[in-house]
């Protein structure tokens, strides 16, 4: 077992976090976005932004090529959805999508939103890591998470309701 501190300052123990997750032994900070048999959406909250959603596959997989065919049309399409849902209902006109297989977490796609903030950053692909990191160490409180855990919500209500 591994002892993990989550960004909300609880520590968890268990060997696979995104088990811990995707099971629901673990309730993310925020809560659950949408749930499909194969896949689990939630907010990263170490990153405060809103609209940042974490799409992670269930089984205990790092790769895309190790997706079932079920599994792969079950990805698409809720990504899919929760990329309506961005637009929809928080207003998110273009998003950054990363998924890396040398993580130590199940297959994940993280679905980063770009705002107009941002762009004193950069404007590539090389400018998002300074985005998180500035997210983390400057917006990590008050009014921001109130927005972010809003977020959320709304997200959670749209897919809901569409699904």
């Amino acid at each position: 077992m591994k002892k993990i501190q989550l960004a909300d300052g609880r520590t968890v123990e268990t060997e696979c976090l995104s088990c811990a997750l995707t099971t629901g032994t673990v309730e993310p900070d925020g809560g659950v976005i949408l749930e499909t048999e194969h896949f689990h959406a939630h907010q990263d909250v170490a990153y405060p932004i809103e609209g940042l959603v974490i799409l992670a596959s269930k089984r205990h997989v790092t790769c895309l090529d190790q997706l079932t065919d079920e599994e792969r049309a079950d990805y698409i399409n809720t990504l899919t959805q929760i990329r309506r849902a961005q637009r929809q209902v928080l207003g998110i006109e273009h998003v950054y999508y990363f998924y890396n297989e040398d993580t130590t977490h199940h297959f994940h796609t993280w679905m980063v939103p770009r705002y107009e903030w941002m762009y004193e950053f950069g404007r590539s692909v090389e400018s998002v890591r300074p985005v998180l990191l500035h997210a983390r160490r400057e917006m990590n409180g008050g009014e921001n998470l109130a927005k972010v855990r809003e977020a959320i919500l709304k997200l959670s209500i749209g897919l809901n309701r569409n699904s």
